[in-house]
């Protein structure tokens, strides 16, 4: 590149610094809940964090089909804030350092088992398996499989009994871990795992269906699957297509932003 006379390497390198400042993020506007009236909010489409996030005053909601979109949207400055669960959240921050999560939480949520309304005798074998697995530590010993300091993302082992009572078909979203994601080409994580246990409690054989979040409870309700399972909560927008069994997990959906 030619320079005309008087303009020095130093001072390009001033105007490319310039025009790299103007390219990046914005600085961080939201350091509380309150902040987040009037502002930008990413969510996985679909989500309980997309749900609540309508409820902020003012606010803009940006849906995107993935977790991890909503994030990057957050990264380029696309939007203010992300609102997502606790564990994925931890796991974007920890594969970013300009991003942070905020010490208020946003909301309280408890994580269940999606099937179909007039499927009631399946509800009620959900139900049984759940509190077994409680009371004998199973749903315990899985999730600190994934949560927590000594987590080592071993999967469940299925036990070795015979399946006499079918497929149960199970769909998800496998971009939102520690519950599900994939590796290696399998849907891993504490939802696969749970559901594992379940089959082995009913003797029947588990068939993982990955999909969009926000086609989950249709393909429960037309019959693609029998359960939908996703880090889900109920809400009453929920109930009125399908019920849901006892919970078998809290989680808090909290606030992402971009670090100061």
């Amino acid at each position: 590149m030619t320079m005309k006379k008087g303009f020095s390497m130093l001072t390009a390198a001033i105007l490319l610094g310039v025009s790299m400042t103007a390219c990046s993020a914005p600085p961080n506007t939201v350091h509380s809940v309150d902040d987040l009236n009037n502002k930008t909010i990413a969510c996985q489409l679909g989500t309980t964090g997309y749900i609540f996030a309508g409820d902020v005053p003012g606010a803009t909601v940006e849906g995107y089909n993935k977790g991890a979109d909503a994030i990057q949207a957050l990264t380029q400055g696309k939007a203010d804030a992300v609102i997502i669960d606790s564990e994925p959240a931890k796991v974007f921050v920890s594969k970013n350092k300009k991003l942070t999560i905020l010490d208020d939480p946003f909301a309280e949520e408890e994580y269940a088992i999606a099937y179909a309304k007039d499927n009631e005798e399946l509800g009620q074998k959900l139900d049984e398996a759940i509190t077994e697995l409680k009371n004998d530590g199973t749903l315990d010993a899985i999730t600190a499989h994934w949560i927590g300091d000594e987590a080592d993302q071993v999967s469940y082992e299925a036990a070795d009994i015979d399946r006499p009572n079918g497929q149960l078909v199970m769909a998800t979203n496998a971009a939102f871990p520690p519950y599900e994601s994939t590796a290696a080409g399998k849907v891993v994580g504490i939802d696969p795992d749970i559901m594992q246990a379940v089959c082995d409690k009913l003797g029947m054989e588990l068939v993982i269906e990955d999909m969009e979040f926000d086609s989950i409870i249709a393909a429960v309700t037309t019959g693609k699957a029998d359960v939908g399972v996703a880090g889900m909560s109920v809400t009453e927008d929920r109930l009125k297509n399908v019920s849901f069994s006892q919970g078998y997990a809290t989680s808090t959906q909290v606030i992402v932003v971009r670090a100061d």
